[in-house]
């Protein structure tokens, strides 16, 4: 008899056409939208295997929904909507994607510091709207990217990566992370400093530490006011580790030069959230991973996971 998949989401026929040999599939025929909740505790009730999104929230809840659930695959390398501790106390295994997208996210990461740093998007507008009516000096100027110093909170796969990259501007890099990377520090010039020390002396800081419940609400009103008045925050982790009414008021005070956010804590954000209306502040819906490439390498780690499950193997990039 095959096991019960359940896929909270429409994926692309390449990547769930193969599992039907082995599995009996349903899956949420919307691509863009989130399942309703109510549907779906009512569709883990007989599942053995749950492949999900990071827009799933896989809690006590839904486990109380699914006595048969033995895997949840999360087409995500962050498992902050995965209770993990309930997984483990009812022997349910968990899988994630890891790896694959480093640099993708590193890339978005660079590109997001770069268009906060120049105006890039706000310029654009600027010209659409029909503003541009001749050339001035102080006109839509930005800050240097090149030279500047790079504060990056959390130095894991994507971290460094994004520290990679900014030495091919010649900046100065320091890092704050629950443990030294000596080698990196070696290898590539990288400077550890206290989380207090990098906000301070820090023309850019960059958010890549994952969220948990050490790094919630991490970057408060406290910590916002340590930064310089013309510094640029930009996060692409998860959102909530930013006390987002707090940068609000620290943008809108002209406390801090701009924000670049790829991410918010509750998504999609609010149209009328008031971090929208100010100009200096570039979002992006959750975009962090989003190429051809990457997006396919991830479906794969899945769809591998859901394949070794079925067969009897060893899984690959398990959730301990």
């Amino acid at each position: 008899m095959k096991k019960k998949l359940f896929i909270t989401r429409k994926f692309p026929a390449q990547f769930v056409e193969p599992l039907e040999e082995h599995y009996d599939i349903e899956q949420w025929e919307e691509e863009e939208t989130v399942i309703p909740r109510a549907k779906l505790l009512a569709a883990v009730a007989n599942c053995e295997v749950l492949w999900v999104t990071i827009a799933d929230q896989v809690d006590e809840e839904l486990l109380s929904h699914a006595p048969n659930l033995k895997l949840v695959t999360n087409l995500a390398v962050g498992f902050n909507n995965i209770d993990v501790p309930a997984l483990r106390k009812r022997g349910i295994m968990a899988t994630n994607t890891p790896g694959v997208l480093t640099n993708t996210t590193a890339d978005l990461v660079f590109g997001l510091l770069l268009a906060t740093a120049r105006r890039i998007p706000e310029s654009e507008r600027y010209l659409r709207e029909g503003k541009w009516q001749s050339w001035y000096p102080m006109q839509l100027v930005g800050k240097d990217v090149s030279g500047a110093t790079i504060g990056i909170i959390g130095m894991g796969r994507i971290g460094q990566a994004v520290a990679r990259r900014a030495k091919g501007f010649d900046m100065k890099v320091l890092y704050h992370n629950r443990r030294r990377r000596h080698e990196a520090e070696e290898m590539y010039g990288f400077c550890y400093a206290s989380l207090e020390e990098l906000l301070t002396k820090s023309d850019f800081v960059v958010i890549m530490t994952p969220y948990n419940k050490d790094t919630v609400g991490l970057i408060g009103a406290k910590e916002l006011a340590l930064m310089q008045e013309d510094a640029v925050l930009i996060n692409a982790s998860r959102g909530g580790i930013i006390d987002e009414n707090a940068l609000y008021d620290t943008l809108k005070n002209g406390k801090l030069w701009a924000a670049g956010l790829d991410v918010f804590e509750q998504e999609p954000v609010a149209l009328d959230h008031p971090l929208l209306t100010l100009p200096n502040v570039v979002v992006l819906p959750h975009i962090g991973s989003a190429s051809l490439k990457t997006r396919t390498a991830m479906l794969m780690l899945n769809v591998n996971a859901l394949m070794a499950y079925v067969q009897g193997k060893p899984l690959s990039n398990r959730i301990d």
